[in-house]
């Protein structure tokens, strides 16, 4: 029994088609040509708990799947590997994922990986490298930039959050707002004057979106304030 036999065991077509639609797989969608085959979050994480010690090579084979969750089960592992991983160990966990991203292509493989495996990792060390993926042609390594931040803001740390931010502030894809908006309304649940102090700063410029998600858990009239503000 391997784990692509236990995977395609639990596939569901149905669950499948829709999990096609909601992740936007459609020609000229950020997601073209994914293919799903109708596994759970929890199925999977259940997998990857099992499978938990499997090698680079093995996770390599997985990340390089035209199936979805063959990746973020591949991912998955990584996770579980790193939280008990030696320093030695995290290191090469974190080239491992750093060397793949390519294989990190939609957001939730993004966003339940990045924090857990960057976030954690760079908590204590030199955060350049997500400097270099904020400025990246990929969308993708953009918003592990962005979200693996969370890590930091839980911890009060606030700066690459905000500057990374600055530089995603003009994206031109709505994958990115809402990343960025998520961040900042993190900074706010935290510390609301260093959100406000960004937004008098830079709401007038900031997409709709972004905003929105920004200030969701303002009152009624501070939110239409700052959505009122123009250019």
């Amino acid at each position: 029994m391997t784990l692509q036999t236990d995977l395609q065991a639990l596939a569901n077509p149905q669950k499948a088609i829709a999990l096609a639609g909601y992740f936007q797989t459609g020609q000229g969608q950020y997601a073209e040509g994914d293919r799903f085959l109708g596994i759970t979050m929890p199925e999977q994480r259940k997998l990857a708990k099992k499978y938990r010690d499997l090698g680079f090579a093995e996770i390599s084979e997985l990340l390089n799947s035209e199936w979805h969750e063959y990746r973020l089960t591949g991912l998955l592992i990584l996770t579980y590997q790193f939280a008990k991983a030696t320093p030695i160990q995290q290191q090469a966990i974190v080239d491992f994922y750093l060397a793949n991203t390519h294989a990190i292509n939609n957001w939730d493989l993004v966003d339940v990986t990045c924090y857990p495996i960057l976030g954690m990792y760079l908590l204590q060390r030199d955060r350049q490298i997500l400097y270099q993926l904020a400025n990246s042609a990929s969308l993708w390594e953009q918003r592990i930039a962005i979200v693996t931040t969370g890590k930091f803001i839980k911890h009060g740390q606030y700066q690459d959050t905000l500057a990374i931010a600055e530089l995603l502030l003009q994206h031109p894809h709505h994958l990115i707002h809402k990343a960025v908006g998520w961040m900042l309304r993190e900074v706010g649940k935290q510390n609301r004057p260093v959100l406000l102090e960004f937004l008098d700063q830079h709401a007038s410029q900031m997409p709709r979106e972004m905003l929105r998600y920004a200030i969701e858990h303002f009152d009624q009239p501070q939110r239409q304030a700052y959505l009122q503000r123009k250019p």
